[in-house]
């Protein structure tokens, strides 16, 4: 389900007549251009790109709501191969449970979403974040719509209230309540209370 303002629309009749009129200047200062063949340009370009700002898009699984991404811009480029969404004014991600209740949300600075593969990339600032105060930083992830998971072969942190992981990649459920981290690297520090007492 995706939804987007008005907005989009009219930034998107404002470009399309930009374009026209870029291209309809272009073709008449030479021989044999006719109107038909700038329209054709114009209509060629709108096919390869649409544009629509501040859009929601609902993820469900057996009637369930799953996740909401939530972005500022949303640029369909299907001249790419393979064909992706590009949000490049950041992506924010929340994640829920049967009862609708937010257990992780994700964000980034930038993100594109591959249809054919249901995985969205995300990359610059990517963090996530559960609701039982744990964090992942990291600069790419891919998170993959159908699986549930999340993974990375980036540099990653992991923040918990006890300690502190340093890896080379990740795989993770989307609700972040469980992950394997590559390539452990770094110190972890662990509160005095999480030691087992000696009887």
């Amino acid at each position: 389900m995706i939804s987007g303002s008005s907005r989009g629309n009219t930034i998107k009749t404002f470009l399309k007549y930009s374009i026209y009129i870029f291209i309809l200047s272009l073709f008449l200062t030479s021989c044999g251009s006719t109107i038909d063949e700038v329209n054709e340009l114009v209509e060629s370009y709108e096919l390869s790109q649409e544009k629509a700002d501040r859009v929601t898009i609902i993820y469900s699984k057996e009637g369930h709501t799953k996740a909401k991404l939530t972005t500022k811009t949303f640029i369909q480029m299907k001249d790419a191969k393979p064909p992706y969404v590009e949000m490049k004014d950041g992506v924010k991600v929340e994640f829920f449970d049967d009862a609708l209740k937010t257990t992780s949300t994700l964000t980034s600075k930038y993100g594109r979403y591959f249809e054919t593969s249901k995985n969205v990339l995300v990359r610059d600032s990517v963090v996530v974040e559960n609701n039982k105060m744990e964090r992942l930083e990291t600069e790419e992830l891919i998170w993959n719509e159908k699986q549930q998971l999340f993974f990375t072969d980036k540099y990653v942190t992991v923040t918990t209230p006890v300690q502190k992981i340093y890896g080379d990649g990740l795989e993770a459920n989307q609700d972040f309540s469980w992950y394997k981290i590559t390539n452990v690297k770094g110190i972890i520090s662990v509160q005095e209370k999480s030691f087992p007492k000696i009887q």
